[in-house]
């Protein structure tokens, strides 16, 4: 089955950049993405399925912050939740690109609900995002 044929519904996600080109590189090459369609002020991005847009609007503002599990994590933000390989090797492409990191990986309520392996980046544009995996997926909404 591939993601199209999936049952869980794609999502769409549309985010500000200041920086087209910036946008392009980061997305593209450091995160591998296959671009789509694209115009002078926006960039269609394949996430694993969902469409993500890249939306040139310079001049926006910074997000808020909330302490979650002794970090301050960055609001809003996005991401996916990919296998521990995967997170592990996606981990692996943004250190040897040079990213800086919101907060490194690492693994999060270790024994606990929920046990997760995450970490928070930005783009060029400021954009924060998140990238989890989960060894069990039961854990995604344990309480």
């Amino acid at each position: 089955m591939s993601v199209l044929d999936s049952p869980i519904p794609r999502f769409h996600l549309a985010v500000p950049v200041d920086d087209l080109d910036l946008a392009r590189h980061f997305y593209g090459e450091v995160l591998g993405l296959e671009q789509g369609r694209s115009s002078d002020t926006w960039i269609d991005w394949n996430l694993h399925g969902h469409q993500f847009v890249t939306h040139l609007a310079p001049g926006r503002s910074e997000g808020i912050h909330n302490p979650v599990d002794g970090h301050d994590v960055p609001v809003p933000h996005f991401g996916l939740l990919l296998t521990v390989t995967g997170f592990h090797e996606l981990a692996d492409r943004l250190r040897a690109a040079g990213t800086t990191f919101v907060i490194e990986p690492y693994l999060r309520f270790e024994g606990l609900p929920g046990e997760q392996w995450t970490m928070f980046l930005r783009d060029p544009a400021g954009n924060a995002l998140e990238f989890k995996a989960f060894a069990d997926d039961d854990q995604v909404f344990a309480v």
